[in-house]
């Protein structure tokens, strides 16, 4: 997998989001089964620009957490079969599947983890965790997608060892 990290925040951040982003983007695909090497773009951004991009591509006029941009559309959450019809998704020089974009607020991941009362390692871990889901297809606008979601995004974290 290929991690393509963005740092727009021009604060301090206490995560190692590099090892950590690797580790849980890793981790998932993994239990999802993606047979493909893989290529994620993560921009660490403020509330200020995360705002502007949910503004833009959702009409959310508001800062949040965490945005994600699949590039592929899975019809079925992690459904590999589109691919085998078309490359347009594979980076042509490296072969790796592109699976989209993910945008995290640094400044709401660590007032999230200080509001849950637990650690920014655990709030950013389960942010990726949560868009890579999202990438691979998944959603939860309902009670059952958001179970579906909410179980995986778990038992990813649990089997890292980060906790709340």
């Amino acid at each position: 997998m290929t991690l393509l990290i963005e740092k727009e925040y021009e604060g301090e951040i206490a995560v190692d989001c590099t090892h950590y982003a690797n580790l849980v983007a890793e981790k998932v695909l993994d239990m999802e089964g993606c047979p493909y090497e893989t290529q994620i773009n993560l921009v660490l951004t403020d509330n200020q620009e995360i705002q502007r991009v949910n503004r833009e591509f959702r009409s959310i006029d508001a800062p949040t957490d965490v945005l994600s941009f699949p590039m592929v559309p899975f019809e079925t959450p992690g459904d590999y079969g589109i691919l085998d019809e078309d490359d347009s998704y594979f980076d042509l020089d490296t072969g790796e599947l592109i699976l989209g974009d993910i945008m995290i607020s640094i400044p709401r991941m660590e007032s999230q983890a200080q509001e849950y009362g637990h650690s920014q390692v655990r709030e950013f871990s389960f942010l990726v965790a949560h868009s890579v889901l999202h990438l691979l297809g998944y959603d939860h606008m309902t009670p059952e997608e958001a179970k579906v979601m909410e179980d995986k995004q778990s038992r990813a974290l649990e089997e890292l060892g980060i906790s709340r």
